[in-house]
């Protein structure tokens, strides 16, 4: 699936977020919030009050009242309540569907670690200025969204956008779960996690990386010296202010050594983790430069996975597998497997073709598709 699309741009004096609509809205006092989108041979009737209209037809000659993106491709999946950003080139970007449980707001694109296997590989563009989108974003979206995750970058680089967010979050969606992933460098000073704990969000949980229980090996994965004094401090910090916090391991050639005593960590320092992922690589970002030092098939990681998960298992942590498929996984470890793969980028392999625990394994990233394990194979009825 593709959240993106150019198309041919008329009328758009600046950039507009709005709410999709597929046939026409009567009221015309509610098109203010809506972008119409009409694939119709005829243009619509009356096109008064909508922010846009696009269409898939090429430059059709309409003229309209409001502005036009034609030629738009590869946005069909598209249905009414979802939301989406039409630039003035005719950049068309979906920010939010309705029916997906997969939605997110990417806050900001800096960040203050420069991870070797980060995918999303931070730029020094400012980009403060987005929050106000942001906050409309938040204001169109459905109320009854069980989850949304925050991300960048690292989102909480700007203290006060984002303790504003989390506050009209609170207000805009009372009844949706936050999901943060933040490297949690910043809630290890100055009151930051007090601050947040004290904007009482009735559901969230911050998604916080430690890749080793040694700091050396944590702050050459992240790329920045004292990011493991920062995080356990950052953890810390949070946990006494009572805010929950999921531990997140990427397992890579440089993390899978010392998983073990990475969970014996975990287990005897923070233990009050609400959550542990250990997650498989996603090939993408960083990672295709780095491939060298990061790429190891996870068949040939097994035991650690195996004996880390028992250790936090046993110790009556919440654990789960991310990323991994069935057929590599030790048989032992399956129960611990989760479907966590975004819906706009899950994919399966033909050597998928025929599996009888398809509609149970995670898949793979599309990006997958160049560099997975040699161990993929299909289950059959015995």
């Amino acid at each position: 699936m593709i959240l993106h699309s150019l198309g041919n741009v008329r009328g758009l004096k600046s950039a507009v977020i709005g709410k999709i609509a597929t046939s026409p809205e009567q009221r015309e006092e509610l098109r203010k919030d809506l972008v119409l989108l009409w694939n119709g041979n005829h243009p619509p009737e009356d096109s008064r009050g909508y922010l846009a209209v696009l269409s898939s037809n090429a430059t059709p000659g309409w003229e309209l009242n409001i502005p036009i993106v034609s030629s738009v491709s590869g946005l069909d999946y598209l249905s009414d309540g979802d939301i989406v950003r039409v630039a003035i080139d005719g950049f068309v970007r979906t920010l939010y569907r309705r029916n997906s449980p997969h939605n997110f707001i990417l806050m900001t694109e800096q960040c203050n670690s420069y991870c070797l296997m980060c995918s999303q590989p931070p730029k020094k563009t400012d980009d403060r200025a987005r929050t106000h989108e942001h906050f409309r974003l938040i204001d169109l979206i459905d109320p009854s969204t069980k989850e949304l995750g925050i991300t960048g970058g690292e989102p909480t680089l700007s203290r006060d956008n984002f303790l504003s967010l989390i506050r009209h979050c609170k207000k805009k969606l009372p009844c949706t779960s936050l999901h943060v992933l933040t490297n949690g460098r910043l809630f290890s000073r100055d009151g930051y996690a007090q601050e947040l704990a004290g904007i009482a969000h009735p559901d969230i949980m911050l998604g916080i990386p430690l890749y080793s229980d040694v700091d050396s090996e944590h702050n050459y994965v992240v790329q920045a010296r004292g990011a493991f004094d920062e995080t356990i401090l950052g953890l810390l910090e949070l946990a006494k202010c009572s805010v929950p916090v999921e531990i997140r391991v990427v397992i890579h050639k440089q993390t899978y050594q010392r998983l073990p005593q990475l969970a014996e960590f975990i287990v005897r320092n923070l233990p009050f983790a609400s959550h542990v992922a250990l997650m498989g690589l996603e090939i993408t970002g960083f990672v295709r430069a780095n491939m060298e030092t990061l790429w190891i098939d996870p068949f040939d990681y097994q035991n650690e996975l195996r004996t880390a998960t028992e250790i936090l298992d046993l110790a009556g942590l919440n654990v789960s597998i991310y990323n991994h498929q069935l057929c590599v996984m030790d048989p032992g470890l399956r129960r611990f497997a989760r479907k966590s793969i975004s819906d706009w980028k899950n994919v399966y392999l033909k050597e998928c073709t025929g599996c009888i625990l398809s509609e149970e394994c995670g898949g793979f990233f599309q990006s997958a598709l160049c560099t997975h394990s040699s161990h993929i194979k299909p289950f059959h009825v015995a």
